[in-house]
């Protein structure tokens, strides 16, 4: 087999099950670490294809500026996991606290 391909199966599967992760998890930072991954593993496939200023762009942009956007925001507005369960337990009925 081309270790080519075994590296893009292997990244194939490594990138769906960090998307599931950044969709499913409740944690914010492990979603926004996810979503660091995704974009990180998306930029090699770049670089696989042969695009490296693609790659440099993807990396930079993707991983660094997004993930730093939304760390950011969440920082500034006080998102908080505990603010999240509040609003999952409203969108149940009634809160009570």
């Amino acid at each position: 087999m081309d270790p080519i391909l075994l590296l893009e199966i292997v990244l194939t599967i490594i990138m769906i099950i960090s998307a599931i992760i950044a969709v499913e998890t409740k944690h914010l930072v492990a979603a926004l670490a996810m979503l660091g991954l995704v974009s990180l593993q998306a930029s090699v496939y770049f670089l696989i294809l042969q695009a490296p200023d693609v790659a440099m762009t993807e990396a930079s942009i993707g991983a660094g500026l997004s993930v730093g956007i939304f760390a950011y925001a969440f920082w500034k507005t006080g998102e908080t996991e505990e603010k999240l369960e509040n609003l999952e337990e409203m969108d149940k009925g009634v809160l009570i606290k």
